[in-house]
């Protein structure tokens, strides 16, 4: 008797459209029964918005072949919640989502859509992962990243992941032959330096561009930062607890 094949939903923030999503799917298609559920168009930097003050649409897309495929008008957090409740009407055996154009490293996780429906899986404690190459290219090469991709996605489905995690992994911009073993390690603590570009429109009134630079401050060994600068890709360890718990017992000092 054969054995059922895993469902696989896959999402990204970077749109139906992106080759990212598109290198994923090939990747992920063999492990399982795949289902596509992506934004309609980019949804960089929305971390964990979800749409409540218009109505989400959802559309058919022929973009993967005989595959289900469907663009929504919302936010990756919002494709996993249409996938979950509206589409397959159960929880999928595994969520992948990405391959991010962009790294995702150190405190860019709280702003990424790709990370955020990773996070939203394993908030429903469905096993989930983010992937993201270290590259804006548009057109980047993502030979390096299918093999990373599979590589986890073949341990994850072998051997499940902790209840309520998810995994966040980066991949660096270099060839394949180029690329080292898969390191563990934590996220780097490291932030932007924002500021804004302030203009004025036609009629004089001001308007802002969010610039600013990214100070890699930690990069000591350990980190997804220094793994990644000597060619390793990174997995860390992701959940959506934030509670301060090393904080808890000072706070219990102050008598309130």
């Amino acid at each position: 008797m054969s054995l059922k094949r895993p469902m696989i939903l896959v999402t990204n923030e970077d749109g139906i459209s992106a080759k990212g999503i598109r290198s994923l799917f090939e990747a992920v298609k063999e492990f399982g029964d795949v289902v596509v559920i992506a934004p309609d168009s980019a949804q960089s930097g929305m971390g964990h918005a979800i749409t409540i003050n218009e109505p989400l649409r959802l559309y058919d897309s022929d973009l993967f072949g005989d595959t289900p495929a469907y663009a929504c008008s919302g936010t990756p957090v919002d494709c996993v919640k249409m996938g979950v409740y509206e589409i397959l009407h159960r929880k999928p055996d595994l969520i992948v989502s990405g391959i991010n154009h962009g790294a995702n490293t150190a405190s860019n996780v709280l702003y990424s859509g790709t990370m955020s429906a990773a996070v939203e899986g394993a908030m429903e404690n469905i096993p989930s992962i983010g992937f993201s190459l270290c590259s804006f290219d548009s057109d980047a090469d993502f030979t390096a990243s299918k093999s990373v991709v599979k590589n986890i996605v073949k341990h994850v489905l072998k051997n499940g992941m902790m209840d309520y995690t998810c995994l966040n992994v980066n991949i660096p911009d270099i060839p394949l032959d180029e690329l080292k073993s898969i390191k563990i390690c934590r996220q780097s603590l490291s932030f932007w330096d924002d500021r804004f570009d302030k203009r004025k429109d036609q009629f004089g009134k001001p308007y802002y561009w969010l610039e600013g630079e990214f100070l890699e401050q930690d990069k000591v060994e350990g980190t997804d930062l220094y793994w990644i600068e000597r060619g390793h890709p990174t997995l860390v360890p992701t959940q959506f607890d934030m509670t301060a718990y090393k904080a808890i017992k000072e706070l219990e000092n102050w008598n309130l």
